[in-house]
């Protein structure tokens, strides 16, 4: 019997401090120090928690903990919210060419993600078609939330963004939805770290609320979306988004049910919720196969090994197991098979390929 794979569905990576650009540090748009201590930008910074961020110490943090292979997607940071057009293009350019040349360096290693910006629409899909067809990325990462043109904050899950939604359907790819940038548009004084410990969360949940009422999963059936942190607070708000929607369906006209969309096979969710009451809940709603294992490595927020957090990569996995949430078999499609079906839906060559990748 084959060995199943251990495949990260969710990890970051940041470039060696001389790989970024010069404008891009001239700009204030994003570098890291010399001495890799912190990442950078204009009036930012935050401390390098792990030297896995960058790359030849991540691969000997995968080896180490046995991890086949790792999802990367883009860095946070370089959504390009409130840039100016010239500078977003280029920081977009600079993160998804990046990506992609990890990737090819490293294909038994790394699927790595690339960035668009919803703000502009065409320019977006120019740069799907140049990342799907020159770069052959297959995975398109994207904001809850972005700043239109006009300065307005809106979900990524707009009409006005259903082109890029056809483009990821005609390409075949997996999306990845992850939040960032809630201080910038959410109203409250950034102290005691409330935007990664709540915000993000509930901007997570705002982009599914959308995501269902518009139908998208299933308008664009060969389009996948993974919702980063288990989409936490969407699950544990399920019953109150359904009695709104059948208290007042003056509200939601042309809207679809969001019962339709639970455990639909082309939505899942990451298992980075941090304790097993949650992920239940997310089992519970979902189903084990819409869960695929997501470490948000090597962010302190994510799965690492720290003594402090009483914490490892895989841990919540372990701890469902003793607590009877899920089966041995289930964990394992958690590590392998669900994670290759959100990267591939129902191309088994494309699977296939990528698996005799790794294990070659």
């Amino acid at each position: 019997m084959k060995r199943k794979l251990r495949i990260n569905g969710h990890s970051h990576l940041l470039p060696y401090p001389e790989e970024i650009p010069q404008f891009m540090k001239d700009k204030g748009i994003f570098w890291v120090d010399k001495d890799k201590k912190f990442m950078l930008q204009k009036n930012w910074k935050r401390p390098v928690t792990d030297s896995s961020f960058f790359l030849n110490e991540k691969l000997a943090w995968m080896e180490h903990f046995k991890i086949d292979h790792a999802v990367v997607l883009n860095l946070s940071q370089l959504y390009g919210n409130g840039l100016r057009l010239e500078e977003m293009k280029q920081a977009l350019r600079f993160q998804n060419d990046f990506n992609a040349r990890v990737q090819q360096d490293h294909p038994s290693k790394f699927t790595c993600g690339f960035v668009v910006h919803p703000g502009f629409v065409r320019g977006a899909c120019w740069e799907i078609e140049r990342c799907v067809e020159e770069l052959g990325m297959r995975l398109l990462c994207l904001p809850t939330h972005y700043m239109d043109t006009i300065g307005t904050w809106r979900c990524i899950f707009d009409e006005e963004n259903e082109p890029i939604f056809e483009l990821a359907n005609k390409y075949n790819l997996a999306v990845e939805i992850h939040p960032y940038d809630g201080e910038k548009f959410i109203k409250l004084e950034n102290t005691s770290w409330r935007f990664h410990l709540i915000w993000m969360l509930a901007q997570c949940a705002d982009a599914y609320h959308f995501l269902t009422l518009n139908g998208y999963y299933h308008k664009y059936p060969n389009m996948r979306i993974c919702f980063a942190h288990g989409g936490q607070l969407a699950q544990m708000n399920l019953g109150r988004r359904i009695q709104g929607f059948d208290g007042r369906p003056d509200l939601f006209e042309g809207k679809e049910h969001p019962r339709k969309a639970v455990g639909h096979e082309n939505i899942f969710f990451d298992t980075l919720v941090h304790d097993t009451g949650s992920l239940d809940l997310l089992i519970k709603n979902q189903g084990a196969k819409q869960i695929l294992i997501g470490l948000d490595d090597p962010y302190p927020l994510g799965e690492m090994e720290s003594d402090k957090q009483s914490s490892y990569p895989g841990k919540i996995l372990d701890l469902a197991i003793d607590r009877e949430i899920i089966s041995d078999q289930e964990k394992d499609e958690m590590w392998e098979d669900n994670v290759l079906q959100w990267l591939f839906g129902d191309n088994e060559e494309a699977k296939k390929e990528l698996v005799n990748k790794i294990i070659s």
